[in-house]
């Protein structure tokens, strides 16, 4: 099976793009495929705990936690 690198580089809120790149890191990882995920600039602030979540939004960070979870390296 394929493995797959997902690299996000916008910050967790005011875009869909993490919330998109970790659905699909959830999705593969959901068929039993090998997912990393490399967080550059903005990104990074995706991994940190108890962000306060805008309403509408779902918690990035815990959607970063159940990726890495499940074997994906965070960087």
């Amino acid at each position: 099976m394929k493995s797959f690198l997902i690299v996000l580089n916008e910050g967790p809120y005011g875009s869909e793009r993490p919330y998109n790149g970790l659905r699909l890191a959830m999705s593969l990882q959901k068929k039993g495929a090998p997912v990393k995920l490399f967080l550059m600039g903005d990104a990074v602030g995706c991994a940190r705990k108890n962000q306060q979540t805008p309403n509408g939004f779902y918690n990035i960070g815990r959607m970063v936690a159940a990726v890495a979870r499940q074997g994906a390296a965070a960087t």
